[in-house]
């Protein structure tokens, strides 16, 4: 297997050496296949860690250049190490950035704490079920699990405050 193409991979996804090579392996050096397959496995990875105790993290903040649109987050994950990676800190950020613009109201579904519209419940007014503003093929929750196989560890989003002008 080519080195080059291995890096390249690595480079792209964040995975490990072994799985990326594999990955290349199971699809005969397409570049693109293999970023799938690394996906799925770390959404998969990200799934299994669902019971696992988050108590570390970071509080992020994004002010609009307006001034008008603040954000606070509280984004856990396991360990403090984690909490202090690029990785995490971008997740955060484009977290921040995602409830500046498009104004959720709670978490997710089931925690929808004042049961706003509980009998017509809305996705977008969901966090976790809101496309990504920078990708719309994929949601909150996704680039969370993303982030999580990446890193390999639970991440969750524990609060968050929205303020505007």
């Amino acid at each position: 297997m080519n080195t080059d193409l291995i890096k390249d991979l690595r480079e792209k996804t964040g995975a490990g050496i072994m799985a990326c090579k594999s990955a290349l392996e199971s699809t005969n050096g397409d570049i693109e296949q293999a970023m799938k397959i690394l996906q799925e496995q770390g959404i998969a990875s990200a799934r299994k860690k669902i019971g696992r105790n988050a108590q570390e993290g970071i509080i992020s903040s994004y002010i609009h250049a307006n001034n008008k649109i603040g954000v606070l987050l509280e984004l856990n994950c396991e360990t403090d190490f984690v909490a202090n990676t690029d990785d995490f800190k971008n997740l955060a950020h484009n977290i921040t950035m995602q409830i500046a613009a498009m104004n959720p109201i709670y978490i997710d579904m089931d925690s929808n704490p004042k049961k706003i519209d509980d009998e017509n419940p809305n996705k977008d007014n969901s966090l976790l079920s809101q496309p990504f503003i920078k990708d719309n093929e994929k949601s909150i929750k996704d680039l969370i699990e993303e982030t999580s196989g990446k890193l390999g560890e639970k991440i969750e989003v524990k609060r968050f405050q929205r303020f505007s002008i």
